[in-house]
């Protein structure tokens, strides 16, 4: 092999692993969060999205000013789409969102959605959920208010 065409077949390999570069879309940068940070975000404004089920803000309330929309079901079902719209509905993914659960396992799926599939450039992961949020004895709403802006009908 000649010092030109083994130039020219590394140029093209070259060319060929940018192309590939560019061609994965960007995603999010998913952060794990504490408590601490959670309180300091949200009063910055950013949205606080609880994944929880129904059942689960109504027996230990939310995050004050937490938007409710359930990602899994009482039976680990998900409509990922359906949910990603009304993510969006609250935030578009230039605009960074928080995502909390109990504990912080569903959140993981809820980031990588976002993250992957949305385009949200900032997911702020609760780690520890709820649960700990409770724990230590932080604020919590009850969720009748939030829920009663649910439209009829329909799952938040």
């Amino acid at each position: 092999m000649t010092s030109r065409s083994a130039y020219a077949l590394v140029l093209t390999r070259a060319l060929a692993v940018a192309a590939a570069l560019l061609a994965v879309p960007a995603h999010a940068d998913v952060v794990d969060i504490d408590n601490a940070e959670l309180a300091r975000l949200a009063a910055a404004g950013v949205p606080v999205i609880d994944i929880r089920t129904e059942s689960e803000w109504k027996e230990t309330g939310i995050v004050p000013g937490s938007r409710l929309i359930t990602l899994f079901d009482e039976r680990g079902r998900a409509d990922a789409p359906a949910w990603l719209d009304k993510v969006r509905s609250v935030a578009p993914p230039e605009q960074p969102v928080i995502v909390i659960c109990r504990s912080g396992n569903r959140t993981k799926a809820a980031s990588q959605l976002l993250s992957q599939q949305a385009g949200y450039r900032t997911v702020y992961n609760v780690k520890a959920g709820i649960r700990a949020w409770a724990g230590e004895k932080r604020p919590l709403a009850p969720a009748a208010a939030a829920l009663a802006a649910c439209p009829a009908g329909a799952r938040c």
